[in-house]
């Protein structure tokens, strides 16, 4: 069978824009599915009669089961075929999606999120496999341009459209919407998308998946968790991250000593690979991370309807996009690192002036800060992207994208459970530090015409209540700021290709 790199060379420019449009879709897909259920969870608790604590695992059920089951997408695409698998995984998740849509009960509806998880764990990296596949290797950097985008603006469409669904028809739109995007994927990938070769001898590393299940789920359920169940103090949080821990020394003994690992370990040969891996990684933690301060600021602080909190955070996806463009019209003049630095520091200053923002902040400044941190972030993730695959042999492409999706997936968990957590401490620790200023004693402007003491002293709590979240929001922006700077030297690790040269890292987005 003719290889994915020989089919391509002849592949015309209509079908290689087709196959591009249904990779897009497919990743748009599954990571706008991460995120639009979350502004949906209230309006789910009501209608399926669960508490706050039980409705989470809808989310929880599906992140986890995600992360399980994406670093397996290398040996099944191996087994059944990249383009029947790719065409496999959409059709489940349409199904699977819904039935989320029709649930009744918790029950239905975490069971439901489980199928769709494990559907769509592979969707990320078979389309980012299929996108590699479709440009030859001195386009990399624009396939992963491509990639980037709807890894990137999904996220941020997430609660925009989550928002707009719920409020206008019902949360169950929220699945419903995946359906003709589903369907249209894919009759397309059957249509478009060559089939790359298979390789049924290969065999599942059954012990090395079981292990790296262990470590995922543990891991994936301490940070979900964690919060709601006061971290280590809790049992259930200590069970968890006692069986993450075992399962990843498991796991690597058990991978640095078989003949056939799970994954392969060659990925990790190339350092140029691994540090590509580490740095999406870190910048995942720290671009989720503020991701989620700034909706629950907008929302709780602010006082912004879902659907406006939504939009002011759409910004940074316009600053990534016509970063992405610019550096395609450079067409690798300039050293990847440069643009990763730069990107990196660019990052840490949109940050910074978040960490500046007051109770009276103007929706101009958090919509240029937000298209400052997108310049910033299109700067690194393209680079990064198409430096860490441009000397992945075709064999090791699917590993390393299941294996770049995920880390990319942990880091953006890591980043979100970090800030969450430090935004609720510090608010009480803020709040306890003021609130010993107020007493029905003091300071005779606390008194307001027309209330008692008691409503007043109320009146007052709530307003000291909005300084100390606003305390804590800067303080979790500013340490995001700092961590965006603190990996800098990562950048001298990484071996890039020649300004210019024939695998240039920053190629052309967009010819």
């Amino acid at each position: 069978m003719t290889t994915v790199e020989n089919f391509t060379a002849a592949t015309r420019e209509p079908n290689r824009m087709m196959i591009t449009l249904l990779a897009m879709s497919a990743t748009v897909m599954q990571v706008l599915d991460t995120t639009i259920a979350n502004v949906a969870l209230p309006h789910m608790q009501g209608s399926l009669g669960a508490t706050q604590d039980q409705i989470s695992w809808v989310l929880t059920s599906y992140i986890v089961i995600s992360a399980i089951a994406t670093p397996a997408t290398g040996w099944l695409a191996a087994r059944l075929g990249r383009t029947r698998l790719f065409v496999l995984a959409v059709g489940g998740f349409t199904i699977t999606s819904i039935a989320c849509g029709l649930a009744m009960t918790l029950p239905q509806m975490v069971v439901f999120r489980l199928l769709q998880g494990a559907f769509g764990a592979v969707l990320s990296p078979l389309s980012q496999s299929i996108l590699l596949g479709a440009y030859p290797r001195s386009q990399t950097a624009k396939a992963m341009g491509i990639f980037s985008i709807g890894v990137m603006v999904g996220p941020i469409l997430g609660p925009i459209l989550g928002g707009y669904l719920t409020e206008e028809y019902s949360w169950r739109w929220c699945f419903y919407i995946n359906v003709p995007i589903g369907l249209l994927v894919m009759v397309g990938a059957a249509i478009f998308v060559a089939e790359a070769d298979k390789a049924p001898g290969r065999k599942l590393d059954w012990l090395g998946f079981m292990f790296l299940s262990m470590a995922i789920a543990g891991f994936q359920l301490v940070l979900d968790r964690g919060e709601l169940k006061g971290w280590f103090q809790s049992p259930e949080i200590l069970i968890e991250a006692a069986v993450a821990a075992f399962g990843l020394y498991m796991f690597v003994v058990h991978s640095v000593t078989t003949a056939n690992p799970f994954i392969d370990v060659r990925l990790f040969r190339d350092r140029t690979y691994t540090i590509g891996v580490s740095i999406m990684a870190l910048i995942f933690l720290i671009y989720l991370g503020a991701l989620v301060l700034v909706p629950q600021l907008l929302q709780i602080e602010l006082n912004y309807p879902v659907l406006t909190a939504g939009l002011a955070t759409s910004p940074r996806g316009i600053g990534m996009v016509v970063t992405y463009v610019v550096i395609g019209r450079l067409k690798g003049s300039i050293n990847p690192r440069v643009l990763i630095g730069a990107g990196m520091l660019v990052n840490g200053l949109s940050l910074y002036l978040m960490s500046l923002w007051s109770l009276n902040v103007g929706m101009s400044e958090i919509v240029w800060t937000g298209v400052l941190q997108g310049v910033g972030m299109g700067l690194i993730s393209l680079p990064v992207a198409a430096v860490a695959f441009s000397t992945l042999t075709e064999d090791l492409r699917t590993d390393g994208s299941a294996f770049f999706n995920l880390m990319r997936n942990l880091g953006g968990a890591i980043g979100v459970a970090i800030v969450s957590s430090r935004v609720v401490e510090l608010t009480q620790i803020h709040h306890g530090n003021l609130v010993q200023f107020l007493t029905p004693f003091r300071h005779l402007h606390m008194q307001m015409p027309g209330m008692s003491n008691g409503a007043a002293m109320m009146a007052m709590n709530f307003s000291v209540t909005r300084q100390a979240g606003m305390i804590a929001y800067i303080n979790g922006f500013l340490l995001l700021a700092i961590l965006s700077v603190v990996m800098l030297p990562l950048v001298f690790f990484l071996r890039t290709p020649r300004a210019g040269g024939p695998t240039p890292a920053a190629a052309a987005i967009a010819d």
